[in-house]
Formats: C-alpha cells, sequence, structure tokens
C-alpha cells in the first residue's frame, strides 16, 4: 500500500474512535439541545424535537446518562438544553449537577418538550428548535452524531456543513476500504498517526467494562458469563468484557465510550475481545494496538454499507471486525482472517436491532460467540463457501451483499420494528 492510503486509513481512525458519554442517540439528542440554547443565548421556554425513527428506537428503552435514571427524548433533550455543554459534543452531559436533574424534572413536569416523528429522512436525523418569546434558534444533526450541519438563529444560517459519516468526504474515504489493504496496513503501518486514539480506546472501553463487571447495570450478562462459565477461558473473558462495559452504557453510567461508526456498543465489542485475545497470548502493546486497528477498520468497512443507523444489528459487523483483530493477532494469513469474517457473517448476520437497550449485551455476546467459533473453524480451514446463503466468491463480495440487505433489504423491517415498539 502507498503512503497517502495510509494516511487515510489514520484518518479514519482518528475521526471514527471518539469518546461518548453514554448511548450515543440520546447523547447527540442533548448536544443538539444544548447547541440551540448556546445559539438562542438564554434557557428556552419551548423545545420542539423532530427525530427519524431510528432515533426514537435507540433512546427509549435506554437510561441518559447523569440524568438520576430518567429515560426519553425529552429527557435528553431538555438536559441538554439546562445543563449541556455544547463544546463537548459527544460528552455533552459530562458536567451535569444535581440542580439541573431537578430542573429538568420540573421541566419535564411542565411539557416543555414536544417531539415529533420525521418521516422521508436519513436514519440519522434529529432537529431542536428552541424558543423563548419572539426568538429561537434551531440546530440539525444529519448522519453524523456528533456534527451539526446545521445552525439557524431566528431563522437565518448561521452555520451550515455537509461531511460527517454521511458526508461526500468521508464517504470517499471509506470507499478505499478494502480486506486486503487493511491487512496490509495493520502489518506495516507507522501507528504514530493513531496511537493515542487507540489506547484511548483501550484504556477508555475497559474502564467501563470494569464497572460493568463490579456493579448490577442492566441484565448483568457480563457479570453472569463470569460467573457460570470458566473465567479462565479467554472466550468467555473476551465476550463478558464487551457485554458488561455494554450493562453499564446501556444503564445510565457516566462513564465514557470509544466508539465506532458511531455507536458506543460497535465500540465496546470491537475492541475488548481484541485486547483479551492479545494479553492472553501475551503479545506486545504494539501488536495489540495493530489488531486493534484492524478490528476497527474492518468493521467501518462494513458499515459503509449498512450506513450509522438500520434495522441490522451494528453488533454483528463488530463482530466479524473482531473475528479480523482475533485471527490477526493470531498471526493467521489473510485467508485465514478473510474466512473468518464470512463465517461469522454467514452466522449471525441479519441480527435485527430493535433499539438500544439492556439486551444489546446479550446480543453483543451472541455475536461475540459467533466470531470466536467464526474463527476457530477457519484456523480449522473450514469455511462456509459461495452459494451458501448470502457467501459469495470472496469476502469483499460477501460483506457487501450483507450491507445491502442491512440498508435496503430491512428498510420495511425497520419500520415494522419501530411501529411494534411504539404502537
Amino acid at each position: 500500500m502507498d503512503r497517502p492510503l495510509f494516511d487515510i486509513y489514520d484518518s479514519i481512525l482518528i475521526d471514527g474512535l471518539k469518546s461518548a458519554l453514554g448511548c450515543t442517540e440520546p447523547i447527540a439528542i442533548a448536544f443538539a439541545a444544548a447547541t440551540a440554547r448556546a445559539a438562542l443565548g438564554r434557557m428556552p421556554e419551548r423545545l420542539s424535537v423532530e427525530c427519524s425513527g431510528n432515533i426514537v428506537k435507540n433512546v427509549k428503552g435506554v437510561t441518559v446518562p447523569n440524568s438520576g435514571g430518567m429515560k426519553g427524548i425529552e429527557v435528553a433533550a431538555i438536559l441538554g438544553a439546562v445543563g449541556g455543554d455544547e463544546t463537548k459534543a459527544l460528552e455533552v452531559l459530562s458536567s451535569i449537577k444535581d440542580e439541573d436533574i431537578a430542573t429538568t424534572r420540573e421541566l419535564l413536569k411542565a411539557g416543555i418538550c414536544s417531539v415529533t416523528l420525521a418521516e422521508g429522512v436519513p436514519g440519522l436525523y434529529i432537529s431542536i428548535k428552541a424558543e423563548a418569546g419572539d426568538e429561537s434558534a434551531e440546530a440539525t444533526i444529519i448522519d453524523c452524531h456528533n456534527e451539526i450541519c446545521s445552525l439557524k438563529k431566528n431563522g437565518k444560517i448561521i452555520s451550515s456543513r455537509s461531511g460527517g459519516q454521511g458526508g461526500s468526504d468521508e464517504d470517499e474515504r471509506k470507499g478505499y476500504l478494502t480486506v486486503e489493504s487493511i491487512l496490509d496496513y495493520g502489518r506495516n503501518a507507522d501507528l504514530k498517526a493513531v496511537e493515542a486514539v487507540l489506547r484511548n480506546q483501550w484504556k477508555t472501553n475497559e474502564r467501563i467494562a470494569e464497572a460493568g463487571l463490579k456493579e448490577e447495570y442492566g441484565a448483568t450478562i457480563g457479570r453472569t458469563l463470569l460467573k457460570r462459565y470458566d473465567s479462565k477461558d479467554v472466550r468467555i473473558r473476551a465476550r463478558a468484557k464487551a457485554a458488561a462495559g455494554s450493562d453499564a452504557r446501556m444503564s445510565g453510567c457516566s462513564l465514557p465510550v470509544v466508539i465506532n461508526s458511531g455507536s458506543g456498543n460497535q465500540g465496546l465489542t470491537v475492541s475488548l475481545p481484541v485486547i483479551e485475545y492479545g494479553l492472553a497470548l501475551s503479545k506486545s502493546d504494539e501488536e495489540i494496538l495493530r489488531a486493534l486497528a484492524v478490528s476497527n477498520l474492518i468493521a467501518i468497512h462494513q458499515k459503509k454499507y449498512i450506513g450509522p443507523l438500520s434495522a441490522y444489528c451494528g453488533a454483528v459487523s463488530a463482530a466479524a471486525g473482531v473475528a479480523a483483530g482475533i485471527a490477526f493477532i493470531s498471526g493467521m494469513d489473510d485467508k485465514v482472517i478473510a474466512d473468518s469474517i464470512t463465517n461469522t457473517l454467514a452466522s449471525v448476520g441479519g441480527i435485527v436491532c430493535d433499539g438500544a437497550k439492556p439486551s444489546c449485551a446479550a446480543k453483543i455476546s451472541s455475536a461475540l460467540e459467533a466470531a470466536i467459533l467464526g474463527f476457530e473453524l477457519a484456523e480449522e480451514k473450514k469455511a462456509f463457501e459461495n452459494g451458501e446463503g448470502l457467501v459469495k466468491e470472496n469476502v469483499e463480495k460477501t460483506i457487501e451483499t450483507f450491507g445491502k440487505v442491512g440498508k435496503e433489504g430491512m428498510k420495511e423491517t425497520d419500520i415494522e420494528i419501530l411501529h411494534l415498539m411504539i404502537e
């Protein structure tokens, strides 16, 4: 691979591996609300939220961090407007105080926030209008959780930008991703440019996983795995760590997560099992960081076809990245790594996303079980073959095919899931 392509891959990792507090959908709502309030210049008297069905789906069942245990779109918007720091983007609620929570409860009862389902918009869409007297400000997020693509004051545009995860520049960069070139990058790139973001992912995600193992969050999937199975088995520890991080994150833990493809759950899934395998194999820090780069990029490679939000569970694409990362850190050749990805997708591709909630930790555990089996099958020279379901003649075609199913084939599924969730 030539150096310019290495630079592109560096930039994808640097831009994609951001810290976020709590589930990224309610946090994005809080970020938009805080931005609108800042543009308005005072505390709004009314908040109007328009968002896509996928946002509704992913906010409904999770606790908003630093909210005192509250859930919902209105909570995220009001809390962001009351005490959010818009300069911190996806950590907008990190400095919330007790009085901010009390004020949010009061304003929630007063009904200052209204929510409307936006139709005919991208899967990731949030627009929040803040009003006070005869003045208003409106902040809009499209395709990328941590970027305000439009900000208006009294109907006049203050700032506007394209780009983000759904923008042309990002799409163009992701277009250079292939499994072969990602493995070349993992083996040969100078990691100086991305070492800090990869180490931050390692440190940050380990911290929330440990919190999930120590305390009773959600359905305690991670704790249960270690209690009921052999905790000395790296396969179990790998699943438990990622699931525990999700247990904590979905149930309001105030610790941040480093995301992948705009998702904290995908960030946990794609990183913690690879780290666990690397430590079990006594690999060096550099070897683990290289495997993390591979795992992250393979997950992002799949999401370029699926999009940031859909009915296709992101734990699956992240787990396929893990299968590649584990095979990579185990010293396997390109064929075994490619077969590990294919085996994972053939086993669990198409698990539905029915919103962010505590059971996401169980889906992460299941997807990772398939990823580990997928790697072990590939290590035994076994792989699902062309024509078996959605498996195609090579790993690139297989990834593309599953991506098309996730983005196009599951559109009606996504609509039906939303209808059933809010019926």
